[in-house]
């Protein structure tokens, strides 16, 4: 039985080359399944609706125009009903 150094040297790079690949595989596998895990428990924001544009100054100047009117009417109804009172 004749057994040489190379033959036992090549071997044991086998055996680390072996140890390392299925190691760092593992280390591989697992990170890829977190990521994926990640993934579907946090999917990814959806895009938000495109906001308003402001209203043009012409509908601004009629919604102003509204606002006085109701401010006057009820500026008007206090002074009758505040003229009816004497």
């Amino acid at each position: 039985m004749n057994i040489d150094a190379i033959e036992i040297l090549k071997w044991i790079g086998i055996v680390l080359v072996a140890g390392f690949v299925g190691y760092f595989g593992r280390y591989l596998a697992m990170f890829i399944i977190d990521r994926m895990q990640k993934k579907k428990l946090h999917p990814p924001r959806t895009p938000e609706p495109p906001r308003e544009s402001p209203p043009s100054p012409e509908i601004q100047l009629e919604e102003t125009r509204l606002k006085l009117e109701k401010k006057k009417a009820k500026a008007e109804a206090k002074r009758l009903k505040k003229a009816g009172k004497k």
